[in-house]
């Protein structure tokens, strides 16, 4: 049974920083490209980042790019998330998200699996 388990989420100041993290109980958890989605309130939910089961590539969505820093440690089973110049417009559930040997482009369609998701909200 594989489990993604999200924390670090909560409110922050525009022009702040947050870390989401992703603790995942995966046996294979090298195996697996790892990413983040979000959804905010009446929008359709979006890919943010991923990064390649070799942890070598990365991909991030235009609109976090220079912001947001994804990474990875095998060791611990983790997945983190850095937020940086956050933005009134980051506000939204965020969700880590699995992918078997997965390539950095993920959609929503061709994910494993899910965590339950995190809150972020950022206040002007």
């Amino acid at each position: 049974q594989v489990q993604l388990e999200e924390s670090g989420g909560g409110l922050v100041q525009a022009g702040g920083s947050l870390r989401l993290s992703c603790a995942a109980s995966i046996r294979t958890f090298s195996a697996y490209t790892m990413g983040w989605f979000r959804q905010a309130p009446g929008k359709a939910r979006e890919f943010v980042a991923a990064i390649h089961w070799n942890g070598q590539n990365t991909y991030y969505t235009d609109s976090v790019k220079g912001r947001f820093t994804i990474s990875r440690d095998n060791a611990k089973n983790t997945l983190y998330l850095q937020m940086n110049s956050a933005m009134i417009e980051d506000t939204a559930v965020y969700y880590c998200v699995a992918d078997w040997h997965g390539s950095v482009v993920l959609s929503p369609s061709s994910v494993d699996y899910w965590g339950q998701g995190t809150q972020v909200t950022v206040s002007s």
